[in-house]
């Protein structure tokens, strides 16, 4: 052991018993060997320790401010925190490094028994069709999940018996082994080998669960799907994850969304898109036409000479937002102009007095030139 004490710790010489304490929390956790894999990690930890177990008592402190090593060189209480008359003091330390306190089962000794245990989320993929994701509705799913037993109503013991306390560890789910070295006192507690830190004993077992207080059931849930759901939306359903255990609540399941591609429509957000296509002659004289949205069918008005490719907007034909069913997007459809490769000698006769009418000279640019001089004029 080499160097001062009060340097160790990082305090100062006239550092009070809890910043002395709070000093020793901040380092232990630093080094502790379960924690820092460091080499000379371990080292410095037993360094520490022997810092506080001389800092942390006022006579032995008092020993070390006027003498130095050398009035405490025989001093040893067991250990930070291993005096039998302050187990208490330890549970809170080691606390720091694995969320749990020192049990010993003595007098004032806090059970550290496990208590009630949320249960576990489940999570469930659902495929819904193109337009179920649009406009909602309820859907039946079927899950397999734990359920506590009805039977013993989740103890997992046989009827007309009950638990008892585990022999090991005196029913507060840990066991310690206290270890002494030239550098102190080393105290390590671990789960109860035998209750698995349940801190208690099932002799009888539940015929019905075998003693897990929990039974794997298929379940049947009606569930709702907002309107405008999409790909990856997540819905949550509380309380019908795996029940807890010792009584501890439900986990909660949840159901994400994918969705189906559509022969006919695509959707961009809350848009929707979809093509269609009219003749040359529809483009050229306008006309009206009904066209398929996610609503039906609907009516809508082709204008003289529309472009190929126009896109039109029909406002309030799209997607629900999600949480506000009210407002809806728009469909967007686009217009696409067939325009025939081959046609017969009536219809190229009309075409070409057409042509005469307008100017053009078709034998230049040929047929497709003059569709293309239609549409682009």
């Amino acid at each position: 052991m080499s160097g001062d004490y009060y340097e160790i710790l990082g305090v100062s010489r006239s550092a009070t018993k809890d910043e002395i304490k709070s000093a020793y929390r901040k380092m232990a956790r630093k080094y502790h060997p379960d924690v820092n894999k460091d080499p000379g990690a371990e080292e410095r930890f037993k360094e520490i320790n022997r810092a506080y177990e001389v800092l942390s008592e006022p006579e032995t402190k008092a020993r070390y401010d006027r003498f130095g090593e050398a009035g405490v060189g025989g001093a040893s209480s067991g250990g930070v925190g291993f005096d039998p008359n302050d187990m208490g003091g330890f549970a809170d330390i080691f606390e720091t490094f694995f969320g749990g306190g020192f049990g010993g089962g003595g007098a004032g000794t806090a059970t550290r028994r496990r208590g009630p245990t949320r249960g576990d989320d489940l999570r469930l993929d659902l495929r819904l069709k193109f337009r179920e994701a649009i406009f909602g509705g309820e859907k039946e799913i079927k899950i397999p999940h734990l359920e506590t037993c009805q039977t013993c109503n989740g103890s997992g013991a046989k009827a007309g018996s009950s638990p008892k306390t585990c022999g090991t560890c005196g029913g507060t789910g840990q066991v310690k082994r206290a270890t002494r070295t030239p550098f102190g006192s080393f105290a390590q507690v671990s789960t109860c080998p035998t209750c698995n830190g349940e801190g208690q004993i099932i002799e009888e077992k539940c015929d019905s669960c075998g003693g897990q207080g929990r039974k794997q059931v298929n379940k049947k849930l009606k569930i709702t799907i907002p309107a405008g759901v999409d790909n990856g939306t997540r819905l949550r359903v509380t309380g019908e994850g795996d029940a807890g255990s010792r009584g501890g609540p439900s986990g909660d399941l949840y159901v994400y969304l994918a969705v189906e591609n559509d022969t006919h429509f695509k959707r961009d957000g809350i848009n929707i898109l979809s093509e269609m296509t009219i003749s040359y002659l529809q483009a050229i004289l306008g006309c009206r036409l009904k066209v398929p949205t996610i609503d039906g069918e609907h009516e809508i008005t082709i204008p003289a000479g529309l472009q190929p490719n126009t896109v039109m907007t029909l406002e309030d034909k799209g997607v629900p937002k999600l949480g506000n069913s009210v407002s809806r997007g728009n469909h967007l459809l686009t217009i696409k102009v067939d325009i025939p490769t081959k046609i017969n000698s009536e219809e190229r006769e009309l075409l070409e007095k057409l042509a005469q009418i307008k100017g053009e000279h078709t034998s230049k640019k040929g047929f497709e030139g003059f569709f293309e001089s239609i549409f682009h004029k």
